[in-house]
């Protein structure tokens, strides 16, 4: 198995694993729990707290990015679907639908903004589509898990930290193809 293809399958499986770590953040991880609702955690000065899943579906927008660029677009749909499915099934009973919809409309948004920028540079592709896909995520994911949008600056927060504390890798990850003459997957 080529070089390329085992990165992919390593990003997928990051990818996926992103799924069950948010779920299980958000119950059992914070330095507050709110009684029927979300551990949260400081994302920013001034109070500003999120639910503690927002680290990992950070992580898992830019993952995704990756697994597109090692796999391409089918798989990049496959795990798509996988982790909404698998967000439904491991989610507290509260959050299911929330949890599924969110991940799934987020992901298609990144998606979807990704793979147009993707050959206009793959640092602005990753920073754009999450951007798109962490906000899509939060409006969703409170909406329906609380009615609220009470945290949504915290979430965007939180999820943009994971996004910005993952480009100094995207950019070695970038140099480092350009150097091997890797280029995306279609």
């Amino acid at each position: 198995m080529d070089r390329v293809r085992l990165e992919g399958y390593a990003f997928l499986a990051a990818f996926i694993a992103c799924v069950p770590a948010a779920n299980w953040l958000i119950g059992n991880v914070g330095t507050v729990c709110v009684p029927q609702g979300p551990c949260l955690i400081p994302v920013a000065p001034f109070g500003i707290t999120a639910p503690s899943g927002v680290l990992m579906i950070g992580l898992a927008l830019v993952l995704r990015d990756l697994v597109q660029r090692r796999l391409g677009k089918r798989w990049t749909l496959g795990a798509i679907a996988v982790g909404a499915a698998l967000s439904g099934l491991i989610a507290p009973p509260a959050l299911v639908m929330a949890s599924a919809v969110a991940f799934l409309l987020s992901e298609l948004a990144d998606f979807a903004v990704y793979t147009p920028l993707q050959k206009r540079g793959l640092i602005r592709a990753v920073l754009l589509s999450s951007l798109v896909g962490l906000c899509v995520d939060s409006v969703v994911f409170l909406y329906l898990a609380f009615g609220s949008l009470d945290y949504l600056a915290g979430q965007i927060i939180g999820k943009a930290w994971m996004v910005l504390l993952s480009i100094p890798v995207i950019r070695l990850l970038r140099d480092r193809d350009q150097r091997l003459g890797i280029t995306a997957s279609a």
